[in-house]
């Protein structure tokens, strides 16, 4: 049951599958023998025996001159009658004028060559490229090498596009110098754009206004030139930055840019003065000649105008015979004494006026003052002390003596002012006695029973108006004149009227001289006398007898026949 191939060199690519019918028969195939037969299916399997192949031997590629860097700008594709990794290829340009502007690479899924571009096209430079492309199998099988070479070559030419450019700028920056201080229009440089196009349009120029800096300089629309539009400060801002556009008159939309950037040169026109403030210190016993300090000064110009610095006494004053200054001609001077023995108690600041000038073009100076000050030293040279408490150790008084004075200073005062604050807080109380009470208030937190509750507080006192007959004074205000006598009701307490005796008192407070002259505000809770009809309620009108006849209640129809048996039953209950 062994199959074989019956053909020579089979083609996959011209036929891929066969169907071959197998039939078995028993007894070696005699007469009267049964058999059985089955299908075998066969499919070549691939190998690398067809090389790639382009479908034409030259190709035409457009491509603008606008086309970016790095862009896709073309496919190629060579074919391969293989298929799997047989038909795996490498595209390669192998030689051509356009080699270092383009270039290209393969498409593993699609097994196209992509062309890119290396290089900016200039129209106007170079309006065509001629490349030579290579397709080759990238798995050979050496054994059908005699069916090569596995790859094959093609002319690929590369027409160029003429596109409207923007303008072009000379260069890809400026850089530009002013000098600090020049007048308002003072021309700083010029920028140069020209339109690559073929028709040459008229470029015109333009500051980008984004920032405060671009405001600070001007631009000829159609020059180019840049001048000052303020006066510069290099010590404040020693250089700016800048944008200039140009654009097509003919098409202001292609606007292309530029950085500028501007230098400003240093002028002399800072005088040189102190590094910082100085503290001079002379000892008391501090000999001829010796250095007490050495200065330093610094200039806000650079080194080209302030780099060297010149030292020396203010030649307008007198000569000085206590100090004297040496330049050191490096920057740098020193401070010496002309004497010895310095005394606090005599002087204890000296000021010694220093002049400084440099050496730029025209020399600027300033004059500075230096403060010394006369200390104690000890004999290594060690201040020990200076003018300030030099006095106190002259008055025979340490630092732990001046502690202890202050320390009483204070404890004193707080005695006088505590002794002051108790005086002051002593007042006489204005209540005449401890008994004396204009008004009591008195409040229940609690619920009362209704009109018929009378146990839940005594209301004596506001239903008998002689309980308030005893006297009282204000507590406010001590009476000087007796109160007029009040005249006591005799009557009992039925025989009360109220209104009377409503009247009664506010003619007494009218008339007693002891009362101040402003309002009072007397309240009495008093209703009167319990109403003789009794209640009308009828909460409990059913503990009461009636002479009443429920019995019209049962002709009134069905939507009374409850009411009607309710009241009928109450009824026979009070019968029985």
């Amino acid at each position: 049951g062994v199959i074989r191939t019956a053909l020579h060199n089979m083609d996959r690519e011209a036929r891929e599958h066969y169907s071959v019918v197998i039939q078995a028969k028993d007894m070696a195939g005699q007469v009267g023998g049964l058999s059985g037969s089955t299908t075998v299916n066969i499919t070549l399997t691939d190998v690398n025996d067809n090389p790639p192949r382009f479908p034409q031997k030259h190709y035409q590629l457009y491509v603008p001159e606008s086309a970016q860097v790095g862009s896709a700008v073309g496919k190629i594709k060579a074919n391969d009658a293989d298929t799997g990794s047989n038909a795996d290829m490498k595209y390669t340009i192998i030689n051509g004028d356009g080699s270092g502007v383009f270039s290209i690479s393969t498409d593993k899924e699609t097994r196209e060559g992509i062309l890119s571009l290396k290089k900016p096209l200039n129209y106007e430079k170079k309006k065509s490229y001629t490349l030579n492309i290579e397709g080759a199998n990238t798995h050979l099988d050496f054994r059908f090498s005699h069916l090569g070479p596995f790859k094959d070559v093609t002319m690929l030419k590369i027409i160029v596009g003429d596109v409207d450019e923007p303008p072009l700028f000379t260069m890809p920056s400026y850089v530009m110098e002013v000098y600090e201080n020049a007048k308002v229009g003072t021309a700083v440089g010029t920028v140069t754009a020209q339109d690559p196009d073929t028709a040459s349009s008229l470029v015109r120029y333009s500051i980008d206004h984004n920032t405060e800096e671009d405001r600070y300089f001007t631009i000829d629309a159609s020059t180019g030139t840049i001048k000052t539009a303020k006066i510069f400060d290099r010590e404040e801002t020693p250089w700016y930055n800048i944008t200039v556009a140009a654009s097509e008159i003919d098409n202001p939309g292609l606007v292309s840019h530029v950085p500028v950037g501007v230098r400003i040169l240093d002028v002399n026109d800072n005088p040189p003065e102190l590094a910082r403030e100085y503290d001079v210190i002379v000892c008391e016993n501090a000999k001829p000649g010796q250095v007490i300090q050495t200065i330093t000064a610094t200039d806000k110009d650079n080194s080209a105008n302030g780099a060297r610095f010149h030292f020396s006494l203010d030649e307008v004053l007198s000569l000085n015979p206590n100090f004297t200054l040496r330049d050191n001609e490096d920057n740098t001077a020193s401070i010496l004494t002309r004497r010895r023995r310095y005394s606090r108690t005599t002087q204890d600041i000296y000021y010694l006026p220093v002049l400084i000038s440099d050496g730029g073009v025209p020399p600027l100076s300033s004059s500075s003052t230096l403060t010394i000050r006369v200390c104690a030293c000890e004999r290594d040279g060690q201040v020990r002390t200076c003018h300030a408490e030099a006095f106190l150790s002259s008055a025979g008084l340490s630092t732990g003596a001046l502690i202890a004075i202050l320390l009483c200073v204070v404890i004193l005062l707080a005695i006088v002012v505590l002794f002051i604050t108790l005086r002051r807080s002593k007042k006489e109380p204005l209540i005449i006695s401890e008994e004396d009470v204009r008004e009591n208030v008195v409040t229940y937190d609690d619920e009362g029973g209704g009109e018929e509750d009378t146990e839940a507080f005594d209301i004596t006192a506001l239903r008998n108006p002689s309980a308030a007959e005893e006297l009282k004074y204000r507590r406010d205000v001590r009476p000087e004149v007796k109160p007029a006598p009040r005249h006591h009701l005799s009557s009992s307490l039925d025989s009360i009227d109220v209104h009377e005796f409503i009247k009664q008192r506010l003619a007494e407070a009218d008339l007693d001289p002891s009362v101040p002259p402003y309002d009072s505000l007397q309240t009495y809770a008093y209703e009167g006398h319990r109403s003789e009809a009794g209640s009308i309620s009828s909460l409990d009108s059913a503990t009461t007898h009636s002479d009443q006849d429920y019995n019209y209640l049962g002709d009134w129809g069905p939507e009374f026949k409850k009411l009607a048996e309710l009241y009928g039953e109450i009824e026979s209950e009070r019968t029985t």
